[in-house]
């Protein structure tokens, strides 16, 4: 049986909380390609996929991001 669960969006605050990056260090990672990029979900509002942010926390040294 598998669970199809909807892929979470989370938020800036809860992404800091979870990977313990401060915030310039996670845009770093972004703009570098080594931390998932944000989604856009409205016009001044941005998150990143839940799944994204657990791929790169079980490996995070060699985490690259997918385009």
């Amino acid at each position: 049986m598998t669970t199809d669960t909807p892929d979470r969006i989370l938020r800036l605050n809860t992404v800091l909380d979870r990977t313990g990056l401060s915030r310039a260090t996670l845009y770093r990672k972004v703009q570098a390609g080594t931390f998932p990029k944000q989604i856009r979900i409205a016009v001044r509002c941005a998150g990143w996929r839940e799944s994204a942010v657990n791929d790169w926390m079980r490996n995070p040294m060699f985490y690259e991001a997918k385009d």
